[in-house]
């Protein structure tokens, strides 16, 4: 009997993340934490990943990240899962070290053979990315889960963080988007060939470029854009520097099916939770049409590098993406003096 693993999933990647209005809810409501003096990153500015100084030179970086299925392919589900995971250790400018496998199954649903699978395509591009999988649990579960604990060092001093744009700063994207649009057009049985195999391309490519981005001086931030979409993620940079955005949605690199699909309402429900839970803080220019919307909070799995650079050191960064493959990466738009808003024209 063929296994189609989206069938046991209510939400696929990172889809199923807490809407962004629900998740505050409940961290606002969490006890306040201990804040030793060398934990330079932690819940406070809701960047990518925590980071504990260890010493002058080095600084851990530790994340977590899992979800249900977006593919019914389990190696491929496994490479999305991790691929997304590591990703959020390049987005701090740091290079990984080890990872550990979170794993949930449905063990009388599922033939042991296809989590193997599942196990086996995260390990693939853990290899890729030049670690081991140290270790990790399992549990029997009601739907499937897989993902990792990801660990990567960085020095204090290269530290990438999403609170610390500029006033000026140029806006780049490092993968285009569309991701949630494909995941929900391919649950329908509507997806091509092509369409899937540009998703499985997007979504499985490291976001290697992290650590040299670090390097580049006039790079004052990074995020990588997942579930909330790429508003969500840089209303996340906005706030935590106090800046307005303003993008150009005609330079926002779109995957070509993920557009069509769009323009024919494919939506996922959690870019409607989405636009629900931050919409009010932005501002669409009243050309734009529905579907350009559902773009803007597309829930992305392993999706993009967002940077924020000086404008002089924009070229140094798309070359920087074009020299490792990501060859759609593009300026999608400006940070400037203002509330911590976004406006798309």
């Amino acid at each position: 009997m063929s296994i189609r693993l989206t069938e046991f999933s209510h939400g696929g990647g990172c889809g199923c993340k807490i809407a962004p209005s629900v998740l505050s809810d409940i961290l606002a409501r969490s006890p306040a934490a201990i804040v030793p003096t060398d934990l330079l990153v932690g819940n406070a500015s809701s960047d990518d990943a925590a980071v504990y100084r260890l010493n002058d030179q080095q600084a851990i970086v530790a994340t977590t990240d899992f979800f249900t299925p977006i593919v019914d392919d389990p190696r491929d589900f496994g490479r999305i899962a991790a691929t997304n995971a590591i990703s959020d250790i390049y987005a701090m400018g740091a290079t990984p070290i080890m990872a550990l496998a979170i794993v949930g199954m449905p063990l009388d649903k599922l033939p042991v053979e296809v989590i193997g699978e599942i196990l086996e395509g995260g390990a693939s591009v853990c290899a890729e990315a030049g670690i081991p999988v140290a270790g990790g649990h399992s549990i029997d579960v009601l739907e499937p889960i897989y993902g990792l604990v990801a660990l990567g060092v960085v020095a204090p001093d290269r530290l990438l963080r999403n609170d610390s744009a500029q006033a000026g700063d140029v806006l780049i994207l490092g993968k285009p988007l569309g991701v949630g649009v494909l995941s929900a057009a391919l649950k329908k049985g509507e997806l091509s060939a092509a369409g899937y195999a540009q998703m499985i391309a997007h979504t499985t490519r490291l976001n290697t470029p992290g650590p040299a981005l670090a390097a580049i001086e006039g790079v004052h931030a990074v995020t990588d854009v997942t579930g909330f979409g790429l508003a969500g993620h840089l209303l996340e940079m906005c706030r935590g520097a106090g800046l307005h955005a303003e993008l150009d949605f005609g330079a926002i690199p779109v995957i070509d099916e993920a557009v069509d699909f769009a323009r024919q309402g494919v939506a996922t429900g959690a870019s409607r939770r989405n636009w629900a839970g931050y919409g009010e803080s932005v501002a669409l220019d009243p050309a734009l049409a529905p579907w350009q919307q559902v773009l803007l909070t597309d829930p992305q799995t392993s999706g993009g590098l967002l940077v924020a650079c000086a404008p002089d050191a924009t070229e140094t960064v798309l070359s920087t993406f074009r020299d490792q493959g990501f060859a759609e990466a593009a300026p999608i738009g400006t940070l400037v003096a203002g509330p911590a808003r976004i406006s798309v024209r």
